[in-house]
């Protein structure tokens, strides 16, 4: 008898245990729900407090021409230079990509050829192997969404649900559509997508695993995603600094190499 009032208290502790740990935590009660407007306007100018962003870690693409993990790191020097490395074994570098706004140098160490010209998106997509804008890919590449556009704006749909705020905007006059959702604690945005039927696309990006750095949350994780285009890409970081001092882009080429005008 002893031994099954024993598994009987055992059985109600695991249903108590499971049951509590099935239900969604909501935020603290000390922490302050702001409007959509205090919102945007706090995660606009977390953004824009990052002024220089370097990182190392992981890079994983898959396209529907290309999949492939390779070691890389980053220097970011808003608003427009990207310095990108990939790494081979051992850490040896096997290209290298200085992208701006008006161009881009693209060095290929295996041949010891590097690559010339004015941006377009069709260099971008060739470089990052995704089809994004210049500046969303400098906010990507962060781990930060531009919101610029809705600072003036209110939402058509604002909601706190448990540990997350919901945002919503629809551009009628486009059709675009714009959801968003933000950690009510860290103030980081962990979702966001944007579709439109008209020309029909939709981009999905998540992101997680903050850390806070200079009071702003920045994700260690991020993945985005091109559904329409069926392109993949998913960055995870192992170090990363922001508004470093004297940080600046050290591009320089051998002085041997064939040099291409794209």
């Amino acid at each position: 008898m002893k031994s099954v009032f024993f598994v009987r208290i055992i059985l109600t502790l695991i249903i108590s245990v499971t049951f509590l740990s099935c239900v969604p935590s909501r935020p603290d009660e000390d922490i302050e729900i702001l409007s959509a407007e205090r919102l945007i306007n706090k995660l606009e100018a977390n953004r824009r407090r990052i002024k220089n962003f370097e990182g190392s870690g992981t890079l994983i693409i898959n396209t529907p021409t290309l999949e492939n993990t390779a070691n890389f790191r980053v220097v970011l020097v808003k608003p427009d230079s990207i310095l990108l490395n990939i790494l081979g074994p051992f850490g040896i570098e096997i290209g290298q990509a200085l992208v701006t706004n008006k161009d881009f140098i693209f060095y290929d160490a295996l041949s010891n050829t590097a690559y010339t010209g004015e941006i377009d998106s069709e260099v971008l997509q060739n470089i990052f192997r995704i089809d994004l804008p210049f500046k969303d890919i400098i906010d990507a590449i962060s781990g930060s969404v531009n919101l610029t556009n809705q600072l003036y704006k209110s939402p058509n749909d604002f909601n706190v649900i448990y540990d997350k705020y919901h945002l919503a905007y629809v551009d009628s006059l486009s059709g675009l559509t714009m959801l968003y959702k933000i950690d009510v604690k860290r103030l980081g945005i962990t979702d966001y997508e944007l579709k439109s039927l008209n020309p029909g696309f939709e981009i999905i990006g998540n992101f997680s695993q903050f850390e806070v750095l200079e009071n702003v949350a920045i994700p260690f994780k991020i993945q985005i995603l091109n559904k329409t285009a069926k392109q993949r890409l998913e960055i995870n970081y192992k170090k990363i600094n922001v508004n470093k001092r004297n940080l600046f882009i050290d591009f320089k080429l051998p002085e041997d190499a064939d040099i291409v005008k794209w």
